[in-house]
């Protein structure tokens, strides 16, 4: 009953609902109906198609949209920069060749040695590096290096990440910049890169390190690394650090010298142990702590090790003292000979090995460097040692120290040889068929026309007057007025050029007479090439200082040496006769007694007193020296008298001559010259030279006023206004009673007279002239000493 009376109920309450709402939609106009209709066309879409669910009532609030993906971007964004960064990564490390080496971390230093081919001279050096095969170097120098920068070396690939990571963040973070770097990264940086220092440039080293390592050996890694890696006091690689800080070879260092070395690698220049000492063994005793814990050495081995104390630092320039002469004739003989550049003799690790030798070249900078009471400070000097026969440069003084003034004395300044230039005019007078017992006008003054047209009058030494002399005689006392006439009948054209042959190659003017007396310019090289063609009897040999170029024991260079005979040996032969008598009884007196050998020698002085020299030579080695006296300006002033040497100042040149050859030749044997065979004529084929030939042949024509020559001033060994002083020693002159003539048995007796034919020569000694007419003579000092320090 109360189920029925439900049903019925509930039945009312529905019938009811539904009437109320008809009679609400009947009610409705306009907007309801549509509403309706709206309402019956979307239900009608929505029964003819999928249902949508019913929209969450918090979705159109956007903050709770994208809540739950907000970390999923940055994610997208690591994931994608770390794709890429492999991708690129993967094409760098596919792409990236292992280069060529730089060439700076492969040049090593160029060292030079004396002919012993081991007393170093020293050493042409871009960095001051000497590669070396590691291979001699005891275990623990490289692993002291490896303790000390790369413990993992042997294991890693080549890059440490963590380290990398690290020195990334705290280089980012403002703090003390670090690199991170293996040692395979620095050998990467040092040995092909050059020095890195961008991020970029250090992706690239990284890179370039992981295909070094999968490609070259650990140890050849390490070698080269202890090559390269700069370890202070100027010294690039293990070996120069070595003799840097211990004066030793890298394969000599104790385990405890290698300890500190090593140690310092990070700030070399810092931590020296020289410098720093405290920083230095502090950063001794890491790497030995880690040694031992790498197994290297064992703990007993690391108490028993010592710190490395350093020796002193030293400066060591090259190039001080006469040091820099050298090798910078070394250098420029190679460089010129087109045989290696500047730039490959600084970094190519060559040894070269000279001709110079130690003894000689140690005493010929004692004898340069006297500098005798009174001699100006301004007085130049330059001297070389030669071997006549090979070309070879046995010594060479340039100056006192290269440093102060790097203007070569002995190859590269130039002055005035004066008298030491005659011997070539002996030279054209033998080619020419002229006996040297020819009689000569040796008289003082003698009008000569020294161009065409002019007129000069030239006098003799002192103005001396020898009376009618050979040319022996005229040799030994280095006669003016001889020599112009021996130059008037040559033609200065001709000794120009014979000049040339001999060797010499500065300008000669060959248009005046005066060129026979010395007045072009010179070096002291030339002028030793020059004599070394007559001393060497007739063969004409470069002069040279390399004797050869090697690196690891392979032969790079020698020097193109050819001989070339230009004079005949007996002309030469001649010509030394005669000089023996300067050394004797001449201009230079008492040289060769002191030598106790035989020496042929020539003096010389400037126009004016503005330079002197001496040339002489045994049959195995030649010396020459000079001496000048520049002014600020570089112009030519006079030597003074100084130390009792006179006005004619060759007697100084002469001084130094004996000093050097005196201890040069000491153990050499007493060789005599070749001897000479006067076949000449007297007066020459054509009988016109010396005093038999009459104006024709260009002798001397007296001087009278009636001509009013156009005159000019003359060379001479010294000026005939000048006198001797006191205090400056004179050599031994002619009287009337007694000319002065050689007394050796080199030099050909005279035969003829004034006036008549004479017979072929003889080879005794010559007898003195029989009508000596000498004039204007001087007070003589028969003192051989004194007489040895005038021309």
């Amino acid at each position: 009953m109360a189920s029925q009376t439900r049903t019925a109920s509930s039945s009312a309450n529905s019938s009811s609902a539904r009437t109320a709402r008809s009679t609400a939609g009947t009610r409705s106009n306009g907007p309801a109906r549509r509403s309706a209709s709206n309402a019956t066309s979307s239900s009608t879409q929505r029964s003819n198609g999928p249902r949508r669910k019913a929209p969450n009532r918090h979705s159109n609030n956007p903050k709770r949209k994208h809540k739950g993906l907000w970390w999923k971007i940055p994610l997208g964004i690591i994931g994608g920069l770390f794709v890429i960064g492999i991708a690129v990564f993967a094409f760098l490390y596919a792409t990236t060749d292992i280069p060529q080496p730089d060439k700076i971390a492969l040049s090593e230093k160029t060292t030079v040695y004396y002919s012993d081919g081991t007393t170093r001279i020293g050493s042409f050096a871009e960095q001051n590096r000497e590669v070396i095969n590691c291979s001699v170097l005891p275990k623990y120098v490289g692993q002291a290096i490896v303790a000390s920068e790369d413990r993992s070396f042997y294991s890693n690939n080549g890059i440490d990440p963590i380290g990398m990571t690290r020195a990334l963040i705290n280089n980012l973070s403002g703090g003390a910049r670090q690199g991170g770097s293996t040692i395979t990264q620095q050998y990467a940086e040092r040995y092909y890169l050059g020095e890195t220092t961008s991020y970029s440039g250090k992706v690239k080293e990284a890179i370039l390190a992981m295909k070094i390592a999968n490609s070259q050996d650990k140890d050849e890694v390490l070698c080269n690394y202890m090559n390269t890696i700069y370890l202070g006091r100027g010294a690039y690689g293990i070996q120069a650090a070595a003799q840097a800080y211990y004066g030793k070879d890298a394969k000599d260092l104790t385990l405890g010298e290698a300890a500190t070395i090593a140690g310092i690698i990070p700030a070399p220049s810092a931590w020296n142990p020289g410098v720093n000492p405290d920083k230095a063994k502090q950063r001794y005793d890491r790497v030995m702590k880690i040694m031992v814990e790498d197994g290297y050495i064992t703990q007993q081995q690391a108490d028993d090790a010592k710190f490395g104390e350093p020796i002193p630092e030293t400066l060591n320039n090259d190039f001080a003292g006469e040091n820099g002469y050298l090798l910078t004739t070394v250098q420029d003989e190679l460089v010129n000979a087109k045989a290696f550049t500047k730039e490959e003799l600084e970094t190519g690790g060559y040894k070269i090995v000279t001709t110079l030798d130690k003894d000689m070249q140690s005493r010929m900078t004692e004898v340069g460097n006297e500098r005798p009471e009174g001699m100006p400070d301004t007085l130049q000097v330059g001297g070389i040692a030669v071997d006549q026969k090979t070309g070879e440069v046995k010594a060479m003084y340039g100056g006192r120290d290269y440093i102060s003034k790097a203007l070569n004395n002995a190859t590269q300044a130039g002055f005035q040889p004066g008298s030491t230039m005659k011997p070539f005019g002996l030279i054209g007078a033998a080619q020419s068929g002229v006996s040297f017992n020819t009689l000569f006008n040796g008289n003082s003054p003698v009008l000569f026309e020294t161009t065409p047209g002019v007129f000069a009058e030239v006098p003799n030494a002192l103005n001396i007057s020898y009376g009618n002399i050979n040319l022996y005689q005229a040799t030994a006392n280095s006669v003016n007025t001889v020599f112009m006439n021996v130059n008037q009948n040559l033609t200065p054209e001709r000794y120009a050029e014979i000049v040339k042959d001999a060797g010499i190659t500065s300008e000669i003017n060959p248009d005046t007479l005066y060129n026979i007396l010395g007045i072009n310019s010179i070096t002291v090289w030339d002028l030793a090439q020059g004599h070394a063609t007559i001393a060497a009897n007739g063969m004409k040999t470069p002069l040279h200082v390399v004797s050869d170029v090697t690196k690891d024991g392979k032969d790079l260079y020698k020097p193109n040496v050819t001989s070339t005979k230009v004079f005949e040996e007996n002309d030469c032969a001649l010509t030394q006769s005669a000089m023996l008598g300067t050394t004797r009884n001449g201009t230079a007196a008492g040289v060769s007694q002191a030598l106790g050998r035989p020496v042929a020698g020539k003096s010389g002085t400037a126009n004016d007193e503005t330079a002197a020299s001496f040339v002489g030579y045994t049959p195995q080695l030649m010396n020459v020296w000079a001496i000048w006296n520049p002014a600020a300006d570089g112009s030519a002033q006079v030597v003074p008298p100084f130390a009792g040497y006179g006005v004619s100042s060759t007697g100084y040149p002469a001084h130094l001559f004996q000093e050097f050859m005196t201890t040069a030749v000491a153990s050499m044997p007493v060789e005599e010259f070749p001897t000479a065979i006067d076949n000449g004529k007297i007066g020459g084929p054509d009988g016109k030279w010396g005093i038999n030939g009459g104006s024709s042949a260009g002798s001397q024509r007296p001087y009278t006023p009636l001509e009013q020559p156009t005159t000019e001033p003359s060379p001479s060994d010294s000026p005939s206004s000048q006198s001797p002083t006191p205090s400056s020693p004179q050599p031994a002159q002619p009287t009337p009673e007694q000319p002065t003539t050689p007394e050796t048995p080199d030099t050909p007796t005279p035969t003829e007279s004034p006036t008549e034919p004479a017979p072929e020569p003889s080879t005794t000694t010559p007898a003195a002239p029989a009508t000596p007419q000498a004039q204007n003579r001087q007070a003589s000092n028969t003192n051989a000493n004194a007489a040895a320090k005038q021309p």
